[in-house]
């Protein structure tokens, strides 16, 4: 044992330095203590290791959580955009049934639209007389024209219906002798009788057209 005064090398069981006799057994108890400390740097060295590997652990644990935690958000969100994009191919679908419906009425107006007048009689002569003829129902167009002999006060070409509807020409003594034209439109849900007047002409032409 070193002797902490005069620094001699003493006997390791010895308790006073053979050379200056300093007591060796405070020395001694400083060595222990010494030695304590130097125990207890290790001790704290050893929890602050602990600490770290759990810390570590921790973190770890926390991460993974985290992680999960995002991969179910994203499924979340995966699940959000497949159901929009569900909702997205209902509306597509409802606006291709809608065109489609919108298409069809279209053609069903052009249909409706495709009807035109049709002619369903036509009569002629000259000079002077009358006809009665039978129209069926529906919407009905008559036109009428004739040419006169002499412009006459008389002169004329007249067609009237048993519903009251009628049209005509005629000439005064001071006309020109010249073709003139009439027509007239009416709907009747029934058959009409149409009477044709004329008298003094050099032709007259009547047609009747339904619109169908």
């Amino acid at each position: 044992m070193k002797c902490s005064k005069c620094g001699f090398e003493n006997k390791d069981k010895a308790k006073f330095c053979t050379k200056c006799g300093n007591s060796l057994t405070v020395q001694d108890t400083e060595s222990t203590s010494a030695g304590s400390g130097i125990n207890s740097k290790y001790v704290i060295i050893a929890l602050i290791a602990v600490i770290i590997i759990l810390a570590g652990t921790i973190g770890f644990f926390a991460m993974n959580n985290g992680f999960g935690s995002v991969q179910s958000d994203d499924a979340s969100q995966s699940t959000a955009s497949q159901e929009t994009q569900s909702v997205d191919d209902s509306s597509d679908q409802g606006s291709s049934e809608k065109t489609t419906t919108e298409s069809s009425s279209k053609k069903n107006t052009e249909v409706v639209d495709k009807k035109s007048w049709e002619s369903i009689g036509s009569y002629s002569g000259s000079g002077s007389g009358s006809k009665t003829i039978s129209v069926p129902e529906g919407k009905i167009m008559v036109k009428l024209s004739a040419y006169p002999i002499k412009n006459y006060a008389t002169n004329h070409l007249y067609v009237s219906g048993s519903n009251g509807e009628s049209g005509g020409v005629d000439w005064g003594s001071k006309s020109a002798v010249e073709t003139r034209s009439d027509s007239f439109t009416y709907t009747s849900s029934s058959e009409e009788t149409f009477t044709i007047d004329y008298y003094e002409t050099v032709s007259w032409e009547v047609e009747f057209y339904r619109y169908q």
